[in-house]
């Protein structure tokens, strides 16, 4: 019967060790402090942070580190979280202790993992082939298998110029997703034989890769037509001339 008991309260205890209420607190004065305060971590790659339970004497209080992933380890009120492949999405960590009144002090260690996109496309929305001057067109570009969206910035180029810096307007996720952007560019002669092309990359602070990842798509090259009234104004030929005397007039 004594036996049984103490194999009651041992387990008692060690599941108030691996297990917090619903009331933990997370603005208490001494609460668990965790180094580094914040990590980002690219999917698949290992990972480890520690955790001091409390700064005051705490070791005659309940206190632990509660995970879906990775080890940890004891040494005084110290823990240490270490993971040697993080494939989970969201594991963000937390670090407690119960008080003297029964409540417990927590914190939640912020994790950002991330995955580079696997692929960035750019093309003209329902269009190929040749363009003509005056009018306007829709760039697309397409970042496959992107985490987390939330930190994605696409950059549209045109050569070297800037055309447009856009964030993610998806609804923030952990998980990898795809995401389209689009652009209004209004084509004239001069962009005969420009490059268009588009740049994928994720601003993930200062904990993250310095400098951040970058993906880069393939350019595309305009070829510009002129318009029916700058072709009114050549000379009555074949269409396949004038359309070729028209790129000659553009490329010079």
């Amino acid at each position: 019967m004594f036996f049984h008991f103490i194999l009651m309260v041992v387990s008692l205890m060690t599941f108030l060790h691996n297990n917090h209420v619903s009331s933990c607190d997370v603005n208490c004065a001494d609460k668990p402090v965790f180094t580094p305060s914040r990590l980002v971590v690219k999917y698949g790659d290992p990972t480890s942070a520690t955790c001091v339970a409390c700064q005051g004497v705490c070791h005659d209080k309940l206190f632990g580190l509660e995970k879906s992933v990775g080890d940890v380890t004891e040494n005084g009120t110290m823990l240490y979280w270490t993971v040697g492949k993080l494939t989970d999405w969201d594991p963000s960590p937390m670090c407690y202790y119960n008080t003297d009144s029964g409540d417990q002090c927590c914190t939640t260690l912020p994790v950002i993992v991330y995955q580079p996109p696997e692929n960035v496309s750019i093309s003209f929305v329902n269009h190929s082939g040749p363009m003509f001057e005056n009018s306007q067109y829709t760039l697309q570009c397409i970042v496959e298998n992107i985490a987390p969206v939330g930190n994605l910035v696409v950059t549209f180029y045109r050569g070297q110029t800037e055309l447009s810096r856009q964030k993610s307007s998806s609804k923030p996720q952990d998980k990898p997703v795809t995401d389209t952007f689009t652009l209004n560019v209004n084509i004239s002669k001069e962009d005969n034989g420009a490059q268009y092309w588009c740049e994928a990359k994720l601003e993930l602070g200062p904990e993250g890769p310095q400098p951040p990842p970058v993906v880069t798509s393939e350019n595309i090259t305009a070829t510009v037509h002129c318009t029916a009234d700058a072709l009114h104004f050549l000379p009555q030929m074949p269409q396949d001339v004038t359309t070729e005397l028209c790129l000659c007039s553009l490329r010079n």
